[in-house]
């Protein structure tokens, strides 16, 4: 089946944008801090701050994403509840991003996204399918032969 291995890969690419957006933003934070740049009067260290700050929130938020993942693939059981609202949000949050993405990045980066938003959806709708279906073949009985009709 395709549902643990999904799971897995969504594991890892979430860990690893956590990662990648948590040391993007404190990278950014320490390159105002430095330039102590402005922006329309607003105090550098206060940018600083809230970029830091930021890509700490949005790390975490991608790590929970990717643990829920993670117990996804381990258990091989559907998430459920605030898992799986979770899950949902990360899809959302990947579109939008992807959206920006094309304008501001490039294609490239538009296409990371909509991948990992399209592997979110796959593992979230390939826990949704029953696993067997509701009445066994072998089970149902055959219908009775038509009663023959004399005219």
């Amino acid at each position: 089946m395709v549902r643990r291995p999904v799971a897995w890969v969504v594991a890892v690419l979430l860990f690893a944008e956590a990662l990648g957006v948590a040391a993007l933003n404190w990278f950014l934070g320490v390159v105002v801090d430095r330039q102590e740049m402005s922006l329309a009067g607003l105090d550098a260290g206060a940018m600083s701050v809230s970029a830091k700050l930021g890509g700490l929130v949005f790390g975490l938020y991608f790590a929970l994403c990717g643990l829920v993942a993670l117990l996804v693939a381990v258990r091989d059981r559907p998430p459920a509840g605030l898992g799986r609202a979770l899950l949902i949000s990360a899809a959302v949050v990947h579109g939008l991003l992807g959206a920006l993405c094309w304008g501001l990045v490039g294609p490239a980066a538009f296409v990371f996204m909509i991948l990992v938003l399209g592997l979110i959806v796959l593992l979230l709708m390939t826990y949704d399918a029953p696993e067997e279906p509701l009445e066994p073949r072998d089970r149902v009985s055959p219908a009775p032969p038509a009663a023959p009709t004399t005219p």
